[in-house]
C-alpha cells in the first residue's frame, strides 16, 4: 500500500472496531442495575474517549506502516488487528455475556496487546508509540473500573 491506501485501511479498520464495540455495548437494565464506584466517569464520556483513542490508534498504525521495513509491516498490522479483536471481545464478555468477571481476565490480554504494540512500534516510530499511550492509560483505568464493578457485584 502506498500513499492514501494505509490511511483508508486504518480508517476502515478503526470504524469497524468502533462500530462493533458500540453495537455490542448495551447500557440497558442489566448495566444500569450494577453497583458502580462513585468515581466512574459519566456514561456519555466513554464515547468521546474511545473516539479519541481509536483516532490516535489509527494514526499510530499509519505512522508505523510508513516507518517500518516493508517485510515487517504485515505482522505489525496483524498485531493491531489482534488488538482490535481483543477490544471487541471485552465488550462481548462484559455487555453481551454479562460477565464482568470474564471481562476482567480478558482486559489483561487487551492491556498486554497495547503494551506489545508499543514495544513493537518503538522499533520503528517513536511517534506511533506515543500515540498509543492514551490507549494504554485508558485501558488501565477501565481495567481498574472493571475490577471494582466485579468486587461490588460479584459473583457472576
Amino acid at each position: 500500500m502506498s500513499g492514501i491506501k494505509p490511511v483508508l485501511f486504518a480508517a476502515v479498520a478503526v470504524l469497524l472496531v468502533a462500530s462493533l464495540g458500540a453495537t455490542i455495548t448495551d447500557l440497558g437494565q442489566w448495566y444500569q442495575q450494577l453497583a458502580k464506584p462513585a468515581w466512574q466517569p459519566p456514561d456519555w464520556l466513554f464515547g468521546p474517549a474511545w473516539t479519541l483513542i481509536f483516532g490516535l490508534t489509527a494514526i499510530s498504525a499509519v505512522q508505523v506502516w510508513k516507518d517500518a521495513v516493508a517485510d515487517q509491516r504485515a505482522w505489525i498490522i496483524g498485531l493491531f488487528c489482534l488488538n482490535g479483536f481483543l477490544n471487541i471481545l471485552w465488550s462481548l464478555l462484559f455487555f453481551r455475556a454479562q460477565r464482568p468477571d470474564w471481562a476482567q481476565l480478558e482486559v489483561i490480554l487487551l492491556w498486554l496487546s497495547i503494551l506489545g504494540l508499543m514495544v513493537v512500534t518503538a522499533r520503528y516510530s517513536k511517534l506511533s508509540t506515543v500515540l498509543l499511550l492514551p490507549y494504554l492509560l485508558w485501558v488501565t483505568f477501565a481495567g481498574y473500573l472493571n475490577y471494582t464493578v466485579v468486587k461490588l457485584n460479584g459473583p457472576f
